[in-house]
């Protein structure tokens, strides 16, 4: 009797043990700041809170990558520090930003930095209104094709040219936060920062990753949004429309700068969003130069990228609001 009591205790000890070892499943939802605007992580099925990893990510992000911080290589390679090795994170996004360089014609060149500064909308927040004559000086130093990686070390033409990854970098920060959540084979999650997003795999009860895109035609009517599946996708939004400035004689400047002509005007492309099978980064990188390029070029871009999928926002002759969305997004 004594032993067969043993017996019943240890088997209660052991499946009390095993029960506390267990790792519990649950869901996660994580939110904060980053890159100067907010982010929203949910993934699911997971283990563990993974707040203190993410966080680290987002450091040696900024680390490498930001403007904003003037102790970053970034910010040390434009103030003319030529001993900057620069890491695998700096190293990516050149290498993508030069593909997508090419494949714009030019449309995104993250060389613009210095105009982007004198029109106003940089780090330095200088705000000048900029003569002819100082538009062409700048585009002395606009191109990415005069910028090198030589033994992990940035190599500049001219050392004036100023490096700005800010049109690719929080897309880029999405992937960085996906390929984490990869790598702890979390199958299922929505990353977004700043609006851009990137989603893999389904919601709960199999129901895939949905968002409500406002639809500007339809604001008013019970129809005023569409239902975007990004399961497996990624997207983003690059306007005009938020981020301008009006001088005192009544010439509005928009954030997006011309690296063709290198002026800050507006066209009649209000907003592109890229909705497509790919990084973050490069939607992220499209949806910036289909705003330089204005509507024409982007619409003959998009004919011939099959694979990239978009809504472009934009002003008719008629002075009126319209849409052009490729096949997948009515």
């Amino acid at each position: 009797m004594i032993l067969k009591n043993k017996l019943i205790l240890i088997t209660v000890l052991l499946a009390f043990f095993s029960c506390s070892n267990a790792e519990i499943i649950k869901d996660f939802t994580l939110k904060g700041r980053v890159f100067g605007t907010t982010y929203k992580i949910v993934y699911l099925d997971a283990s563990k809170n993974y707040q203190t990893s993410l966080d680290s990510l987002f450091f040696l992000m900024n680390k490498s990558l930001s403007t904003y911080i003037p102790s970053s290589d970034i910010s040390r390679i434009n103030k003319g520090d030529s001993t900057v090795i620069v890491d695998d994170l700096f190293l990516e996004v050149f290498t993508k930003s030069k593909r997508i360089y090419t494949e714009t014609n030019g449309f995104f060149d993250p060389t613009v930095g210095n105009l982007v500064n004198a029109w106003g909308f940089g780090p330095k927040k200088e705000r000048l209104n900029l003569s002819e004559d100082q538009v062409a000086q700048q585009m002395q130093y606009v191109g990415l094709g005069k910028v090198t990686i030589v033994n992990g070390k940035i190599k500049k033409q001219d050392a004036q040219i100023y490096l700005d990854f800010n049109s690719i970098a929080k897309g880029f920060g999405i992937d960085v936060v996906a390929r984490f959540l990869d790598s702890k084979n979390i199958s299922n999650y929505l990353v977004e920062i700043g609006g851009e997003i990137r989603a893999k795999g389904v919601k709960k009860e199999n129901h895939p990753w949905v968002i409500k895109l406002v639809n500007p035609i339809k604001k008013d009517s019970i129809k005023g949004y569409r239902k975007i599946n990004l399961s497996n996708k990624s997207m983003a939004t690059s306007g005009n429309y938020r981020k301008f400035r009006v001088t005192k004689d009544g010439q509005k400047y928009v954030h997006t700068v011309n690296p063709k002509t290198g002026y800050a005007i507006e066209s009649n492309l209000l907003s592109a969003s890229v909705i497509a099978d790919l990084d973050c980064a490069d939607t992220d990188a499209y949806a910036t130069a289909f705003m330089a390029m204005g509507l024409e070029n982007a619409k003959e871009f998009l004919e011939i990228h099959k694979n990239i999928g978009a809504i472009l926002l934009f002003i008719n002759k008629n002075g009126d609001l319209e849409e052009y969305r490729t096949s997948g997004y009515n």
